[in-house]
């Protein structure tokens, strides 16, 4: 395996890691984790790229300080795009908004569908906006019971910007996310379950927990076989099924000519936990 590389330099998060499970979480209470104004998006960008290239890390959490998990835009300097705020987020003629746009926030959604490791959420109160469409970019959804969900943006008469729209819809059928997106309400935890955007609820204090023995137990895995499983899953939604079984052919070539293969064979037959290498 390669030299673990160093954590990366975050401004508005943290990461940590520990027995190959990487939590990011992030740190601007103060704005409730808003995406926009802050430097969470880079921070987001920069971690995934990181456990892209790191193979010390097998999977990664996301969860947010304090009472939110992300309050999406800044709604404050939505409002404050006249002339005197043309520098942030939102100011600017349309040619200059759409950029904002392109180089800004969307980055994050590139960066997340791209991520090479099972990315899980672990909502520990409201995901607004593009925070609750952050959540849905993820590939599991464990959620606090103070969790509130919402894709709100058509109630500030803007549409998910983020890519919310193509997101939401394969997670939960296009009825249902019809519903959510035209109507802009927000939803609790429990009904979250109930759609099927969140896979479990907890009590607060169980959040971190209960995710992390998730994470855990998919790192526990053989390095290589879990991270070309991701990709593999995410394959199948774009490949006909033709293409996607000569795929599935070549990396199972890949997977059988490993040591980790070897070693869990090994270990099931003689009852034991896998060592795993990632060779």
């Amino acid at each position: 395996m390669n030299i673990p590389l160093p954590l990366p330099s975050l401004r508005d998060a943290s990461v940590t890691l520990e027995n190959r499970v990487a939590v990011l979480t992030f740190q601007r209470h103060d704005v409730r984790n808003a995406l926009t104004g802050t430097q969470l998006v880079d921070d987001i960008v920069d971690t995934v790229d990181w456990c892209n290239r790191n193979d010390q890390v097998s999977v990664l959490v996301i969860t947010g300080d304090g009472s939110a998990f992300s309050a999406g835009g800044n709604i404050k300097e939505m409002q404050e795009r006249d002339g005197t705020h043309r520098d942030g987020p939102f100011g600017g003629n349309v040619y200059q908004v759409q950029k904002k746009y392109r180089e800004g926030i969307q980055r994050m959604p590139l960066a997340v569908y791209n991520a090479e490791l099972p990315v899980i959420a672990a909502i520990n109160g409201p995901a607004i906006g593009a925070g609750f469409d952050l959540t849905c970019m993820c590939d599991i959804r464990i959620g606090s019971s103070n969790a509130l969900l919402g894709e709100t943006f058509v109630n500030l008469g803007i549409i998910p910007g983020d890519g919310g729209a193509w997101f939401l819809q394969r997670l939960i059928g296009y009825q249902r996310a019809a519903e959510l997106t035209l109507t802009g309400r927000t939803i609790n935890a429990v009904e979250a379950q109930e759609l099927g955007i969140l896979l479990e609820v907890t009590e607060p204090e169980q959040l971190l927990p209960r995710t992390l023995e998730i994470a855990h137990r998919m790192a526990a895995k053989p390095p290589q076989a879990l991270r070309m499983t991701k990709r593999l899953l995410k394959a199948a939604q774009r490949q006909k099924l033709p293409d996607f079984l000569d795929t599935c052919a070549l990396v199972q070539g890949i997977c059988h000519n490993t040591e980790d293969h070897a070693e869990a064979i090994n270990a099931f037959v003689e009852k034991r936990d896998g060592s795993y290498q990632g060779r």
